[in-house]
């Protein structure tokens, strides 16, 4: 008897949820199994696929190098078995369930209040969790189908994921306008030497994206406060003497003025991704088209 003789559909989702939940009590009760017959797919599917699959540890499972490989072209036989028992038709005003959207400080300012108006508007029914970006969890959470859209900048995004640019965006230097630097025109070096305020929102410390730029002319910024996130800073800035480099769309409206430099850091791209055994996925290809793309 051949492999895919011995392999059944019941086998693949068992080995889904065991992905998803690691546990083997927890996909049981996501399938409506006992914990026995769970272990009974899980023995064959070893025996299949010539591997442990999973290993044993303190409260369950972990997978094996293999399976966590093996995961994306099992969830896509999936997808591709749901698509054809579906009906082909997709409409928004009637789909349910839960979007989760996973998104850095700066995108929940600037990128997801249109989406979500948008989102609500064409359907009604779905409802959505915005959840922090998590750079150290990224790849687990979309891989395990927790987060089903990201949107970020692409060094946060693991390389084998599809993506596409929202728009190109830059840094400007700001302060108060109360500010004793609001007097003056400053040149790079005074820049560098003033006193500065960062958002880490990734890993707490005193280092930033516009750190590198400044190296080039052979600059350390004087970097005095780090803040968990975009949004904060400018509040900061209003109560301190001090500037900040912000992205230009996350200023707008405030009462802050703009530092001219005669140099400018490198502008960056605004990506949405997410995981590629979703790449078909209707619902996910519908809200991708809602998107902005500049």
């Amino acid at each position: 008897m051949s492999k895919l003789d011995r392999l059944d559909l019941k086998q693949l989702r068992v080995f889904q949820a065991l992905i998803q939940e690691q546990s083997a009590s927890k996909a049981a009760n996501q399938l409506g199994l006992t914990q026995q017959a769970v272990s009974e797919h899980l023995k064959k599917l070893r025996d299949v696929f010539d591997d442990r699959l999973f290993l044993r540890k303190t409260n369950g499972f972990v997978p094996t190098p293999f399976a966590e490989n093996l995961s994306i072209g099992v969830d896509q036989l999936l997808n591709d078995f749901t698509a054809l028992l579906s009906p082909t038709s997709f409409d928004p005003k009637t789909i349910t369930g839960t979007f989760v959207i996973a998104a850095t400080d700066y995108a929940q300012q600037v990128v997801l209040p249109s989406l979500i108006s948008l989102l609500r508007k064409q359907s009604p029914r779905l409802k959505l969790i915005v959840r922090d970006f998590e750079l150290d969890k990224v790849n687990e959470l979309m891989e395990s189908g927790k987060v089903n859209l990201a949107i970020a900048f692409p060094d946060y995004i693991p390389d084998n994921y599809p993506i596409i640019k929202l728009f190109e965006e830059h840094h400007v230097c700001v302060a108060s306008p109360k500010a004793s630097i609001a007097l003056k025109n400053p040149s790079l070096s005074e820049i560098a030497n003033y006193p500065s305020i960062i958002a880490s929102p990734s890993r707490p410390n005193f280092k930033g994206s516009i750190d590198d730029w400044f190296k080039q002319f052979g600059l350390k910024r004087n970097v005095v406060v780090s803040a968990p996130c975009f949004s904060i800073v400018p509040m900061y800035l209003e109560t301190t003497d001090s500037i900040a480099f912000l992205p230009s769309r996350a200023i707008t409206g405030l009462d802050l003025i703009e530092i001219s430099l005669k140099e400018s850091p490198d502008n960056f791209d605004v990506i949405a991704a997410w995981h590629p055994r979703y790449s078909e996925d209707a619902l996910q290809k519908w809200v991708i088209s809602l998107l902005k793309v500049e």
